[in-house]
């Protein structure tokens, strides 16, 4: 049984507009997972459904058995944690320690806990070195692995990651692959929104498309990227070695440099 499912969610603003129609979604424990699609397509609100930050105007959204229709989002946040794309939308304490313990302390856990909870995620996230500094004096990039860290020591089985890769450098992209791998391996369920191809294809295996909001594919990521219809209509291109590949007209399901290497040498 899944773990998080969403079944004929819609969201609709109080104007009448209608941000996400109909999505059905379901994800188990341990899977890392990520969802693309132009801007306006619907991910962001979707995944926000998820922790509870929006309530479905129809349909349903069930965490581990628990309806988010009746919870709040406080309660929902035990579950799944939700880290923003911009971190100076989350960050509102005055170092970085106190922005990490935050959230466990909030859930009632004992002392030690909470610092073990808060040191595990700064190692992880690598901001062990900040931890007395002002989050607002760190570059945004740095900014945004304090953010996640403080969802990280939270200890949610869900964490969903809007975006994470925006303003990162290669060593950043390293660590936060590294993260990924490392929470999954823990058995905590990673979603990623994220419009960087070469992140998915690097770190994920199931990938979610969403075009005019609402899923259009759900397959793995070899599939997607290989299926142009899908791609065409949600406005994305394939990652850039799938279309070196396609441009050449030397194979398809190209995905990774290794791989491009043995088509050409087959075709000398």
């Amino acid at each position: 049984m899944s773990f998080l499912t969403l079944t004929n969610a819609s969201f609709a603003y109080p104007n009448g507009y209608k941000a996400v129609d109909r999505v059905n979604m379901s994800f188990n424990k341990g899977e890392s997972v990520a969802i693309v699609g132009q801007n306006g397509a619907g991910k962001t609100t979707t995944v926000k459904m998820m922790n509870g930050l929006l309530k479905p105007s129809e349909g349903d959204v069930v965490i581990d058995g628990w309806n988010t229709r009746d919870y709040t989002t406080a309660q929902i946040s035990r579950k799944v944690g939700y880290v923003f794309q911009n971190p100076d939308d989350q960050i509102f304490h005055n170092d970085v320690y106190s922005e990490i313990e935050f959230g466990p302390r909030k859930l009632g856990l004992p002392e030690e806990q909470v610092k073990a909870n808060v040191m595990k995620a700064a190692e992880l996230a690598g901001v062990v070195p900040f931890l007395k500094d002002n989050p607002y004096n760190l570059p945004y990039s740095m900014r945004k692995f304090v953010t996640i860290a403080s969802v990280i020591a939270m200890d949610s089985s869900v964490i969903i990651l809007d975006e994470p890769t925006a303003g990162q450098d290669l060593p950043a992209m390293e660590r936060l692959a590294n993260l990924i791998e490392t929470l999954n391996q823990e058995g905590k369920t990673i979603i990623t929104i994220t419009h960087d191809m070469e992140f998915v294809v690097n770190n994920f295996h199931r990938v979610i498309v969403m075009a005019n909001r609402q899923v259009i594919a759900d397959d793995d990521k070899r599939a997607i990227f290989w299926n142009l219809d899908v791609l065409e209509r949600a406005m994305l291109k394939q990652p850039h070695i799938s279309r070196l590949g396609y441009s050449l007209g030397i194979g398809h399901n190209i995905l990774a440099i290794p791989e491009l290497a043995d088509e050409l040498a087959k075709h000398k």
